[in-house]
């Protein structure tokens, strides 16, 4: 009889120093993993290395890839290196500084000479037309055609090769932007054009303009990658259509991404989030911190009940986009991160980064600055085998050489200077872990720090060691774990409406049927747009504030309440969100509701790892290796990864192997194995 046919799912995640592969088989459950260096100079070129070494690895044949997601940092790229395409954004007469006033607050309130960064669009870019709509979307002055003329040749001859149209109120009415956009196609049908309404139709003139802005910069960038990519998976023999991870946790399809880009801006960060949830929802652990640690940067999210925190309003490089996103926040510096010593002696690490090129002095492709990697081999924590899958082969004597400099310049020792570093970088986490935990009202040492990433591991233990953190889980495979986060995420889909409506009876059967449009707009998307046809799930929510207030807060609501016209459901869901996040209500208060909103999400079938069976006595003890800590030298047994089974326990300080990183357990944690293969570490000792 004929074997029956296999069929995996791929996950791909592509950071600075990375590019990260997940690959499921759908029948077994098991996950086998790979990373391959990033290749910045070419994208794309890393996702089919990625292919080929899977397959040559594990034996996978790319016609048996029936799904397969893709998280890129192509388009945030793109924003922070400010090398999209040129725009010219045309207004409505009078509002000309919209980018330039933004919400007129200072950079560093602790500097005064601090300046905001310069606008994506420079103002000789920035064009009024007439025409002008009211607050309530009816028109007050029709759109001239003669000055949307003007305007586009005005931006022609200061080089525009893109356009935005942010027009006054296009958040209620569209008309003016439609109608301009109809009259550039004519006369330049191959200028892409982008209306803020059809990107993200929000209030507030500065939010909506600057995420059209940020979409447009990016737009053709991101749409020629997906393409390339597109032909290069049919040419390597890849015959699922790709999906694309996006910025709310979910995923849709790489033809839909090309025009709907700037929802895929933070996906590599927002897909670590969700694969975190995923592993804490597995392993039992309701508050969870996430720290993903790649070689470029250190994100960190907050996840309760099993779930990450979502928000709107995330930086892109210089820039606010206010598109749904997992509330990931950067709190520091990678594994490749440089330290260098400033002209007053200060011993500084990071923001600039070795990257994958050269990449850290101790990986031998050319780099001589040290890193935090380099410091952390100098400390004897790395170095004892190959990273990234034999990708990379450890030198100790050249992480010395560019150690060495640091500490000339500092008139310390070597590990000195290498613990500094190392120190640097981890305060700098503390103070962000701190700063974050205190906007959302929460205590850090409630929660279990869940490291990932190449560095998360590496650098984690002496995180949690500083915020008290009593709790860490290392997931099994914690350097691939955005692309696993990838693979595992829904179908999901957002779309909003501005009502402007008081949430009382008059106003009941408006704000129901801007409900309904809503369903029947998000059940298109997903049906029609993403072609899905499996179970589908819908969660309203409406932006709220008190009348009067400036600004709103989400609430999420219940379809029953909706169906039900149940306003008082509605209204106390506000008052209890309102009453957690300032620890007042005024429930005799008249309400608001700003914009209502809807998700969608199509389930992707959850893969299922098989347990352990549990074994006793100790973990086997590849050696033991000196490393440098707290000031002094001491010995620590080395363990393989996978050598270390469930019920094996073990105690810090001590190193733990695998393909994608390396964990590093300080002193005071006690470490068990424990079904589903995570490392459940509890720290012992109070620091002093």
């Amino acid at each position: 009889m004929p074997s029956p046919a296999r069929s995996f799912r791929v996950g791909v995640d592509i950071g600075g120093t990375f590019a990260d592969f997940c690959v499921l088989d759908e029948a077994s459950g098991a996950l086998s993993t790979l990373k391959v260096l990033s290749t910045p100079a070419t994208p794309g070129k890393e996702v089919i290395d990625g292919l080929q070494g899977a397959q040559q690895r594990f034996g996978i044949a790319a016609a048996e890839i029936a799904w397969f997601t893709h998280g890129t940092t192509v388009g945030v790229n793109a924003v922070i290196q400010r090398k999209g395409i040129p725009l010219a954004l045309f207004v409505t007469r009078n509002f000309r500084d919209v980018l330039e006033l933004a919400r007129l607050k200072t950079p560093d309130p602790y500097d005064l000479l601090s300046r905001r960064p310069d606008p994506l669009v420079p103002r000789d870019r920035v064009i009024e037309i007439d025409g002008r709509l009211n607050a309530d979307g009816t028109e007050a002055a029709p759109l001239d055609e003669a000055s949307v003329i003007a305007a586009l040749e005005q931006a022609e001859a200061r080089g525009a090769e893109g356009i935005v149209l942010a027009l006054l109120h296009s958040y209620r009415n569209p008309a003016h932007e439609h109608a301009a956009k109809a009259i550039l196609a004519r006369l330049r049908p191959e200028m892409p054009v982008y209306c803020s309404a059809d990107v993200w139709p929000i209030i507030r003139e500065y939010e909506r303009s600057i995420t059209a802005v940020v979409h447009g910069h990016v737009q053709p960038r991101v749409a020629f990658y997906l393409a390339s990519l597109q032909q290069a998976l049919i040419r390597a023999g890849v015959t699922a259509e790709p999906m694309v991870t996006k910025s709310n946790g979910g995923v849709m399809r790489a033809e839909l991404g090309k025009t709907r880009c700037v929802e895929m801006l933070l996906s590599g960060t927002a897909a670590g989030a969700i694969g975190a949830a995923f592993v804490a929802r597995a392993a039992g652990v309701a508050r969870a911190m996430s720290l993903d640690i790649g070689g470029t940067s250190a994100d960190v999210a907050v996840i309760v009940d099993s779930a990450p925190s979502y928000g709107t309003g995330e930086r892109v490089g210089d820039f606010p986009v206010y598109i749904p996103t997992v509330a990931v926040t950067s709190i520091g510096e990678g594994g490749g991160s440089i330290a260098a010593v400033d002209a007053l002696g200060r011993l500084t690490v990071g923001p600039e980064s070795a990257g994958s090129t050269p990449g850290p002095a101790c990986y031998g492709r050319g780099g001589t600055r040290a890193t935090i990697s380099d410091a952390m081999c100098v400390l004897g924590f790395i170095g004892h085998g190959a990273l990234g899958y034999n990708s990379v082969q450890v030198r100790t004597d050249l992480a010395e050489a560019a150690v060495d400099a640091v500490a000339q310049a500092l008139g310390r020792t070597r590990q000195q200077a290498a613990e500094a570093i190392v120190q640097v970088a981890i305060s700098g986490m503390y103070r962000e872990v701190s700063k974050l935990a205190a906007r959302q009202g929460v205590d850090a040492r409630d929660f279990c720090l869940m490291p990932f990433g190449g560095a998360g591991p590496m650098l984690g233990g002496l995180l949690a060691r500083e915020l008290g953190m009593r709790q860490m889980l290392i997931p099994a495979t914690p350097g691939v774990l955005s692309a696993l986060g990838g693979l595992i995420a829904d179908i999901r889909g957002d779309v909003i409406e501005t009502v402007y409506a008081d949430v009382d009876a008059p106003s009941l059967p408006a704000l129901l049927t801007a409900f309904a449009r809503l369903r029947a707009e998000a059940e298109r998307w997903i049906r029609q747009d993403q072609r899905f046809g499996g179970d589908i799930a819908f969660r309203p929510s409406a932006e709220m504030r008190y009348r009067g207030q400036s600004f709103e807060i989400e609430v999420a609501l219940k379809e029953e309440w909706l169906i039900a016209g149940d306003l008082e459901a509605m209204a106390e869901a506000f008052h209890q969100a309102h009453e957690a996040l300032y620890g007042h209500a005024d429930r005799g208060a008249p309400l608001q509701a700003i914009a209502l909103r809807m998700v969608v999400a199509g389930t992707v079938p959850a893969p299922h790892f098989p347990e352990q069976d549990r074994v006793e006595g100790a973990p086997e003890v590849l050696r033991e290796v000196e490393v440098w800590l707290d000031g002094r030298r001491q010995s620590a047994p080395l363990y393989r990864r996978d050598a270390l089974r469930h019920g094996h326990r073990f105690a810090g300080p001590c190193i733990v192997l695998q393909d994608d990183c390396t964990s590093c357990i300080p002193p005071g944690m006690l470490g068990e194995v424990d079904r589903l293969g995570n490392l459940r570490l509890t720290q012992t000792e109070e620091r002093a």
